[in-house]
């Protein structure tokens, strides 16, 4: 665990520092190993590789120094075997059009990593539990993506450089459509502008993870 452990602590300062987090937040992230891994339940921008714990995928109950939301991370983890982790943010922007009802649809080229429209979770309140949680999966789907009206935000990938740079760029995207849409009215890119752009998704978000995590060392 580790490299893991270390990678979810930059992951951690990395969200804090681009205002992705503040109090609450987590990051989990599959290990070498098989099992799982994920930040304790304290301000992201404090915690310590020492301090990361293991996610059990197969008790009855959260073990104790786990965040009460790891029923989020457990539950996708078993519904997507293709995801290697999952990030657990609150940014600002995109939760705010997730209240307001505005769509975030992919109007630059990064944005086309969220897919063609961001999937809004309609149930505000915490998810402590695995019924929740699988709820919040299901809307989830096969997407990347996924806002909590008045919660925030998951994203994830195929491991903590992809969730990460999924969550900075959503949050990017968000700027983007409130900017356009008081501005005018905004232009998705098309299905094969889209397709372009997530052909070359793995890249480029591991770009945006080293510019992240250059940022902390």
């Amino acid at each position: 665990m580790p490299n893991t452990a270390d990678d979810l602590v930059l992951a951690g300062r990395a969200l804090a520092r681009h205002g992705l987090v503040d109090a609450f937040g987590h990051v989990s992230a599959r290990t070498d190993d098989g099992s799982w891994a994920i930040t304790p339940p304290v301000p992201l921008a404090r915690a310590t590789a020492g301090a990361v714990r293991t996610l059990d995928l197969t008790t009855p109950d959260l073990a104790p120094g786990v965040p009460r939301e790891a029923w989020i991370h457990r539950e996708i983890a078993a519904a997507r075997p293709d995801v290697g982790a999952v990030c657990r943010a609150q940014p600002p922007t995109a939760t705010a059009l997730a209240g307001a009802g505005v769509p975030i649809r992919p109007l630059h080229g990064q944005g086309a990593f969220l897919g063609p429209q961001v999937a809004v979770h309609d149930d505000p309140r915490l998810v402590r539990d695995r019924a929740a949680a699988a709820r919040l999966a299901a809307t989830l789907g096969a997407g990347s993506a996924v806002l909590m009206r008045g919660n925030g935000a998951v994203t994830v990938g195929a491991d903590v450089s992809e969730a990460i740079a999924r969550m900075w760029v959503l949050e990017r995207s968000a700027l983007m459509n409130a900017t356009a849409a008081a501005s005018g009215t905004p232009i998705p890119l098309d299905d094969d502008e889209q397709d372009a752009w997530r052909a070359v998704a793995p890249e480029l978000l591991h770009r945006i993870w080293l510019y992240l995590k250059e940022e902390e060392s």
